[in-house]
Order: C-alpha cells, then sequence, then structure tokens
C-alpha cells in the first residue's frame, strides 16, 4: 500500500501533481493560443513547474474507446482539441506556483484582459490528479 501524503492533501507520497486541461480551440485562433500557452510555459516555468505541455489533437478517433475527445468536448468542424497539462513535484507545490503565477505581471498584461480567449471558457475541462504510477 502507497502511504498518503498529507502535505500534498491526498497525494501521494512522493509522487507527483498535474494539472490537466482539455478544451476546443478554433482552427483561426491557434496562433493566439499558441501565443497564449507559450507565454503561459515561461510564466509557470518561472515558478517552478517542472514540466508544461500544451498538445493539439491529430489522431482522435481509436478504435479502442468508447468516448472520443472530439465527441467528449463537442468539438465541430474547424476546431481542434487541446490536452495540456501542466507538472508539479506535489499539490503543495502546484498550489504554491499558481499562486505566484496568478501575481505574475505577465498574467495581467492587458494585452489579454482587453481580448477575448481564443476558446471557449464554458467548453473546458480541468482538474488537478496525483500521479499514481511513473515511468
Amino acid at each position: 500500500m502507497i502511504p498518503l501524503d498529507n502535505e500534498s492533501h491526498g497525494g501521494l507520497t512522493g509522487m507527483k501533481y498535474v494539472d490537466g486541461f482539455v478544451m476546443v480551440v478554433p482552427e483561426e485562433n491557434m496562433d493566439a493560443y499558441r501565443e497564449m500557452a507559450m507565454m503561459g510555459a515561461k510564466v509557470w516555468k518561472k515558478y517552478g513547474a517542472l514540466e508544461y505541455f500544451e498538445c493539439a489533437g491529430d489522431d482522435l478517433e481509436p478504435e479502442m474507446t468508447g468516448i472520443t475527445f472530439p465527441r467528449m468536448t463537442k468539438a465541430k468542424a474547424g476546431e481542434k482539441v487541446i490536452f495540456s497539462f501542466i507538472i508539479f513535484k506535489s499539490r503543495a507545490h502546484r498550489d504554491e506556483v499558481n499562486a505566484k503565477v496568478m501575481q505574475d505581471p505577465a498574467m495581467n498584461d492587458p494585452k489579454w484582459k482587453d481580448n477575448p480567449m481564443p476558446f471557449d471558457v464554458k467548453r473546458m475541462a480541468y482538474g488537478g490528479f496525483s500521479v499514481i504510477v511513473e515511468g
């Protein structure tokens, strides 16, 4: 049995923590999304995130699944499914990093505030995950 680590609020001792996101981005907004994601990668890494990934779906209709990402996200023609994740040392580390990120001037740049997000926030899923196996 793997012991629970109270410091990470229920995470597993010695295991990393991941914030994960799935969303759809209209293809005409991909350049703006990529620009926003590159800025995000810099900021999260600046404050200690171990790794940062933004991935665009290109093989999303496999035969081995009951539900596909396009179906789950209700992606329409002309939209890309994005799968993103950020890796941290622990949940506590994630909380510390995210608090610093939210205070960074780049996250409060009027350039982003005055423009709509390049994706529909209502169709985004987000969650934090304790790593239970790492290979």
